[in-house]
């Protein structure tokens, strides 16, 4: 079999030029969210299939890459189901290891624990603009706190982060599951059908009104039920205030102090946010994960078109390891399209100091190059980069390609110097 150069489909190789930019991203992620408490963990890339396919994680436990039993545990010839063959997976997202991390260590950990976890993840998903097999997900998550400090503080270390990164006029998005249930439920749809109505409701921005109208009504749900629902969206086109209006028209179905605490997070985070962005309270918003159980968020950046990381309130997962359900809220930036939008708008790294590049001639006497080697190494020293390296024949062209991953000066020594 012929060997391949290039990478497996849908990852990618990261030149050195990406790698500066990524490094400088976590560099800023890490530093600004330590600023608000958060503190690192780690865990491993495999998690037990049964934790990954719980029915919990929406789409992407179609997406999971399955591992094979190994050793005499692996054996093919009786095997008759999947769970024969497989004991593990590569994880699709960071929730579910953070999850079984804190039911495994929380007696180990302070209440309530704000974790910041950056490392890859995999889904055999469709490659496309953004959207990769293998890439990084940077999360943030505050596991014991019931109230929406929770919410409010994960909403402000994320947008501060963009802030810094440079990014400006972009929305969180903010919904609440329990108010598209009560939505739902308004309308006459049956509780067990609340997913499908669900996933048609997140197609709104692709197929309109209207394709939503037709989707359900194919799905075979009842034309009144249908058309109630929709009504709804159509009056809050039409209302000034639509989220006070929405809530006068589903009060009947909606908890209690809901709608006043999703009131109270936007306006919180209105008045002392630092970076330039608003808070849009979107009637559309699902997010895929069924394991959210209420408020709901995403970031919406108007360059990339689409949503650029989310995040939820998901206070019953813990419970499913530890038969105790902890609070618990978390927010994924979306780290690989951050990157994408930063190298398309040539982002350069603030503050870096000069990039020197010392070309030494081929065949220089030992005593020379170790001067040489002495004057980087005294630069290096104050704080400059510096790359030695022997000078090509083709100068013109290495010069070209140093200057092309931000080397600005160039030194060129030679064997007889004129």
């Amino acid at each position: 079999m012929a060997l391949s150069k290039k990478p497996v489909t849908g990852m990618k190789d990261i030149l050195p030029a990406e790698m500066q930019i990524r490094d400088y991203v976590i560099g800023v992620i890490k530093e600004t969210y330590a600023q608000f408490g958060f503190t690192g963990i780690e865990t491993p890339c495999v998690e037990n299939i049964a934790n990954l396919s719980n029915k919990q994680g929406g789409e992407n436990e179609k997406l999971i890459f399955r591992i094979l039993k190994r050793g005499e545990k692996l054996n093919l010839e009786k095997a008759e189901t999947e769970a024969d063959l497989v004991d593990g997976g590569l994880r699709y997202d960071l929730t579910v290891p953070l999850v079984r991390f804190y039911s495994n260590n929380g007696a180990n950990l302070p209440s309530p624990f704000k974790a910041l976890q950056i490392g890859p993840v995999w889904r055999a998903d469709r490659p496309q603009r953004g959207r990769y097999r293998q890439f990084y997900q940077c999360d943030i998550d505050i596991l014991g706190e019931p109230s929406n400090l929770a919410e409010i503080e994960l909403i402000l270390a994320t947008t501060t982060t963009l802030g810094k990164l440079g990014f400006k006029g972009f929305e969180i998005r903010i919904n609440e599951r329990r108010i598209l249930k009560a939505m739902a439920a308004y309308s006459g749809f049956a509780e067990e059908s609340y997913d499908l109505v669900f996933i048609t409701l997140d197609k709104m921005d692709k197929i309109g009104l209207e394709g939503v109208e037709k989707e359900l009504k194919e799905s075979g749900f009842e034309a009144g039920a249908v058309e109630k629902y929709l009504g709804l969206f159509k009056g809050m086109e039409a209302a000034e205030d639509s989220f006070g209006w929405l809530l006068g028209e589903i009060g009947a179905y909606l908890e209690e102090g809901i709608g006043e605490n999703l009131k109270e997070i936007i306006t919180s985070v209105e008045a002392v946010k630092q970076a330039d962005f608003k808070m849009v309270f979107d009637p559309t918003l699902v997010r895929g994960m069924s394991y959210y159980t209420g408020t709901i968020f995403e970031i919406a950046i108007p360059e990339f078109g689409g949503s650029c990381g989310g995040g939820g309130r998901y206070d019953k997962m813990v419970g499913n390891f530890t038969g105790k359900d902890t609070p618990a809220c978390g927010f994924s930036i979306g780290f690989e399209r951050i990157v994408l939008l930063l190298l398309e708008n040539g982002f350069q790294i603030p503050g870096a100091g000069k990039r020197y590049v010392y070309l030494v001639e081929k065949g220089m006497p030992a005593d020379r190059l170790c001067e040489i080697m002495r004057e980087a190494q005294q630069a290096r020293e104050k704080g400059e980069q510096v790359l030695v390296a022997r000078m090509n024949k083709n100068k013109k062209f290495q010069k070209e390609q140093l200057t092309q991953e931000g080397y600005e000066e160039f030194r060129e020594f030679y064997c007889n110097p004129l």
